[in-house]
């Protein structure tokens, strides 16, 4: 029998929920429709997450969340972190959780699933480490090009939650976004790139990206280009600085969370490998140019805008899963995507956004 179908008959009563999914940024973002569709069907229930603290900016403040459990990655066998983690686990429980939804399915979540004591507590059936085994229920992939959102979904529907329509996946903050504007006075017509990854075999190379911002300046040179990226990303961000000095502003390393997000917002086009601001930039709805390599898209890639994917289809160790490169030719799935190819899409998308291309933008 499908254990997704194989549910407790008090399944539907819910009035306080804990969602477990700590990391990382891009797999928090794909997991956020669960929190807005459960609030949505349910706007009496009282909903909390548990979050590494890197992340906490995130979803700091935000209207559908009752409260935010954190811990930090850092320290994690010390004393000091073992007591916060007994405080988290006795608030919990004293909370007394209706459903325990477990995003993550690893060792370590699956412990917390089970120490909050909630009254259902619910998994992934790709669970690892041992942590199938806390759950009262465990919801399959439907097939293995499930997206990940859309798996993340099926939770809700094994739930007897509507898992269809309409959200809005990461609300803008408008003080966030005039500071950005005043900051860095992002206002005119940019081009977001974001070079790093946590993978190298997954970053298309720094080089290609700078003689795509050459190609593109040369034919708008009205254009702007932001680099996105953490501080482990100042050296790519500074190879594409030089690339069109004036017209590239290096962030890497620069901004808060909140702030990466709504400058993907006020981005007209992200070009992007596969990594957490990608998955902003589906949230937000800004238009991608998505450079993928080892990893699959249908399952992982920018939701709703598979189209939007470049990728080799003529290797046949495409996509390969792996985080090291066994190709003949190192990297050939990603350097075999031409710069003029990325450019032509996102010229398709900048002539979309200004409406008439040949037309400078003068607004904000």
């Amino acid at each position: 029998m499908n254990p997704a179908l194989s549910r407790p008959s008090s399944v539907h009563a819910c009035s306080r929920v804990l969602i477990l999914k700590p990391s990382s940024l891009g797999d928090v973002v794909q997991a956020l429709p669960v929190l807005r569709l459960l609030k949505r069907d349910r706007p009496g229930s009282e909903v909390y997450w548990w979050l590494t603290d890197s992340l906490a900016p995130l979803l700091e403040g935000d209207p559908d969340l009752a409260g935010l459990f954190l811990f930090s990655r850092r320290g994690w066998g010390s004393v000091a972190r073992w007591r916060e983690l007994i405080r988290q686990v006795r608030q919990m429980r004293r909370l007394t959780f209706d459903w325990v939804i477990d995003l993550q399915s690893l060792a370590r979540s699956g412990w917390i699933a089970w120490l909050a004591n909630g009254k259902l507590t619910v998994g992934l059936d790709d669970a690892r480490e041992g942590a199938r085994g806390f759950y009262d229920l465990v919801v399959s992939r439907p097939d293995y090009h499930t997206h990940a959102v859309d798996w993340y979904l099926a939770v809700l529907t094994a739930l007897g939650v509507p898992a269809q329509g309409d959200f809005e996946w990461l609300p803008e903050r408008p003080a966030v976004a005039a500071a950005v504007r005043l900051k860095w006075g992002a206002t005119g017509e940019w081009v977001g790139l974001q070079p790093g990854a946590r993978w190298s075999n997954k970053r298309w190379p720094v080089e290609s990206y700078a003689e795509l911002v050459q190609l593109l300046h040369r034919d708008r040179p009205w254009l702007k280009f932001a680099v996105l990226g953490s501080r482990e990303d100042g050296e790519l961000g500074r190879v594409l600085a030089e690339a069109a000095p004036g017209a590239v502003v290096d962030l890497t390393g620069r901004t808060t969370l909140p702030e990466m997000v709504e400058w993907v917002r006020r981005c007209e086009v992200l070009v992007t490998n596969d990594t957490g601001p990608m998955h902003v930039a589906a949230a937000v709805k800004c238009p991608v140019v998505a450079l993928f390599g080892p990893t699959e898209p249908r399952r992982t890639g920018p939701y709703r805008q598979l189209d939007g994917v470049l990728r080799r289809s003529d290797l046949a160790c495409v996509p390969c899963m792996s985080d090291r490169c066994h190709h003949t030719v190192p990297m050939d799935c990603l350097r075999g995507i031409g710069v003029e190819t990325v450019a032509a899409r996102v010229e398709r998308h900048l002539k979309r956004s200004a409406g008439d291309p040949g037309r400078r933008p003068t607004g904000n």
